[in-house]
């Protein structure tokens, strides 16, 4: 689940830039990525808020068993928000460097 969940977030950030990239609204690569972030960035942090809120309060209000796995996806969600907004944009700007300068 938690991978998935940052899964779907990157995919999010990467079909905006995809479409900015279509349109040519930016001039270059990374001005289009930082655009795309900017673009997609509320909603991302939105979605992880909503999905945190409702595990803080079945880790407060739920059994013994539940807050383990309250706790635990609650920290996956926290890292996989971390690693689409702020790592898989950084790591496609460098291989499209590194593919630039392999032509």
């Amino acid at each position: 689940a938690i991978l998935g969940f940052s899964i779907h977030d990157t995919i999010v950030v990467f079909d905006r830039v995809r479409e900015n990239l279509k349109n040519k609204i930016s001039k270059s690569f990374e001005e289009t990525i930082g655009l795309s972030l900017n673009q997609t960035f509320v909603r991302s942090m939105n979605t992880s808020a909503t999905t945190i809120f409702t595990l803080l309060a079945l880790y407060f209000f739920g059994g013994e068993s539940t807050k383990i796995f309250a706790l635990v996806l609650s920290i996956g969600i926290f890292f996989g928000t971390y690693s689409s907004v702020f790592l898989a944009s950084p790591i496609l700007i460098l291989m499209e460097e590194f593919q630039g300068k392999k032509k």
